[in-house]
């Protein structure tokens, strides 16, 4: 007979501790490099939005830079030593980033608009997760634990998909899947953990995004 008894908690390989001290010794290791990709993400907003037509390429190529230098220095070095389901994930990183060369770099088919309502959907979620280091202290950790975009997954996915969001053409569906699938595959671990980031900046972002990713492709041509 199967067991129903089980609960999502006790899938988890690590203790809330463990996760969030690892983001702790993560973000030692690098400091100052969080402060200076931070400020690169809030460029490549302003970029995004004041030079919509030119932005897009040299967007593409840093967000492929971030996936795979994300995917290898957290997900692959520090995420698996303590959950070995992330040595499956890693090289999804590393696909993510060669679709962003090709699509975005080679191709250039990555070019913006931020004045309908996707695109200020869009700028609200790389807002939102360009503003993630306040998530630490607001759930009572601290500072040097905070996750940070272009340096732990969770913002870089959210940025990314932001940056979809305010894209053109149905050619950027293709780099919808791997952002969504770790913003729900996070959004399951937080809540696996009991923590309120599951409902507030994972899940509820992806399914949000994912109805506006349709809703985009269905309104704007190629």
């Amino acid at each position: 007979m199967l067991d129903w008894s089980y609960r999502l908690s006790d899938f988890l390989l690590f203790s809330p501790r463990v996760y969030w001290r690892m983001f702790e010794l993560h973000t030692q290791a690098l400091w100052p490099l969080p402060l200076a990709i931070l400020a690169v993400g809030a460029a490549m907003l302003a970029l995004a939005i004041l030079r919509p037509q030119q932005s897009g390429r040299l967007t593409a190529i840093l967000l492929a830079v971030l996936w795979a230098w994300v995917g290898w220095s957290f997900v692959w070095e520090r995420y698996a030593t303590i959950n070995w389901t992330a040595a499956y994930i890693a090289p999804l990183f590393a696909i993510e980033a060669l679709l962003f060369l090709i699509l975005g770099g080679a191709f250039n088919r990555l070019s913006f608009e931020s004045r309908h309502g996707r695109g200020r959907g869009g700028i609200l979620l790389v807002a939102l997760a360009l503003g993630y280091p306040l998530l630490a202290p607001l759930f009572g950790r601290p500072w040097h634990g905070a996750e940070v975009f272009g340096i732990a997954p969770d913002p870089t996915a959210i940025a990314t998909l932001g940056f979809l969001l305010m894209a053109r053409g149905r050619s950027t569906l293709l780099l919808y899947p791997i952002p969504l699938l770790w913003c729900f595959a996070s959004g399951l671990t937080l809540w696996a953990m009991a923590d309120a980031q599951a409902w507030i900046l994972a899940l509820t972002l992806a399914i949000l995004s994912l109805a506006h990713a349709f809703a985009k492709a269905r309104d704007i041509p190629n």
